[in-house]
């Protein structure tokens, strides 16, 4: 399963204590993300991720398109709602693309670990559960 990583600046560390806390079940997957965040998470987790542009530099699009083209499997994109972002659109793309490609996503803490308790317990293979319906 491909995970994409997107956090916000106020949440990067957030990001890093998630990572941290659920870094096993996160290592048995493919890891994508934005290039701060996935550069931070990285270094502070030993985790093998895959950096494409920071956010603010296309990061965000080049994930966006990896969705549409369904090579995103999870996105897990925690979001600073007090303080809004130049960023917006951005992320307003990613949230319909998710909608329309019918890709689990979590926006903040207590989203993500209900979503990363169901990957480790093997309640996401969504994919598996379409083709056999």
């Amino acid at each position: 399963m491909t995970i994409a990583l997107i956090a916000h600046d106020a949440k990067k560390e957030l990001m890093v204590q998630f990572c941290i806390a659920y870094c096993g079940v996160l290592s048995r997957h493919n890891l994508v993300s934005t290039g701060t965040t996935g550069k931070t998470v990285s270094e502070s987790t030993g985790l093998e991720i895959t950096h494409f542009l920071a956010g603010a530099q296309g990061g965000a699009q080049q994930i966006a398109s990896r969705i549409g083209c369904d090579e995103i499997d999870l996105l897990l994109l925690f979001r600073d709602p007090l303080n809004p972002k130049p960023s917006e659109p951005d992320d307003q793309a990613l949230l319909r693309l998710c909608d329309v490609h019918n890709i689990p996503v979590a926006t903040n803490i207590a989203t993500a670990e209900v979503l990363i308790h169901g990957l480790e317990r093997g309640d996401l293979d969504w994919r598996e559960i379409l083709k056999n319906s």
